[in-house]
């Protein structure tokens, strides 16, 4: 599938409690490439470690262009987290976020991630999460410790095990997976799931427009009275939608990407 062909509709909240959005996203639908960042909650450079992120990415496809590939992805990653292990070290405090990206090329979707933020593929209207919590309660379901139900009410279900900015190795994992027709993907930050499971999160996407999707999902979020920002990100290819997107306005810490 070319470049350009892929379209995404998107948007980011605060959420009910929260003063600072500390989510950041990526819409680099012309260059196959999308990013969820969520700064680490309880530090006070959360917001900038995660638009770090996005403007490394920004700058990144903005170099090499059509030349983007895995490999400069995954650099370019681990290049923001020495950046931010300098800033905590000056600063005195962790400076640090979770990501998620996803990269199109070659009828392959790559996931790349670090953290609790997520990317689900929806095929024949089933959802199917790709990307794996790196959580401490994550880690717990599977030593079979806990139940799925149990991590969701668990007192240490916001700790995370992996971060940019968090270690000065970081761990991304990559998992790549083929396409198939009518394939569209969510990317959202845990603002969404701790809200609402993978289960209600299946049955609503099904009864949802691609157009409205992303905003309806917010809108539930802030309906639960979501404790933590929200951000939310759909993609798909162009010729799997017949319906002109609805314009939306630039949203907070929405960086759109378009040549």
């Amino acid at each position: 599938m070319a470049k350009n062909n892929w379209v995404c509709v998107s948007k980011t909240d605060i959420g009910t409690v929260r003063k600072v959005n500390e989510d950041a996203l990526l819409d680099g639908s012309d260059y196959c490439l999308w990013c969820v960042a969520d700064g680490m909650g309880g530090h006070e450079k959360g917001d900038l470690a995660s638009s770090r992120i996005t403007e490394h990415l920004f700058s990144l496809v903005k170099q090499v262009n059509s030349e983007l590939n895995l490999q400069l992805i995954e650099r370019c990653v681990q290049e923001i987290n020495f950046e931010l292990i300098q800033l905590a070290e000056r600063q005195q405090s962790v400076v640090g976020s979770t990501v998620a990206i996803l990269f199109i090329q070659d009828q392959k979707a790559h996931c790349i991630w670090a953290g609790d933020s997520r990317i689900y593929r929806i095929r024949n209207n089933q959802l199917l999460r790709l990307t794996r919590d790196h959580s401490q309660v994550e880690d717990m379901i599977d030593a079979g410790l806990i139940s799925q139900a149990e991590a969701e009410t668990h007192p240490k279900a916001n700790v995370i095990t992996r971060a940019v900015g968090a270690h000065d190795q970081l761990q991304l994992e990559i998992c790549s997976y083929d396409i198939e027709k009518n394939d569209q993907f969510i990317l959202c930050s845990d603002g969404l799931n701790k809200v609402m499971t993978d289960k209600e999160l299946s049955t609503f996407v099904q009864q949802s427009t691609f157009e409205e999707v992303a905003e309806d999902l917010i809108d539930i979020a802030l309906q639960r009275n979501a404790r933590d920002n929200v951000t939310v990100l759909v993609v798909k290819h162009k010729l799997n939608n017949e319906n002109s997107l609805r314009s939306t306005l630039p949203l907070d810490r929405t960086l759109p990407l378009h040549s």
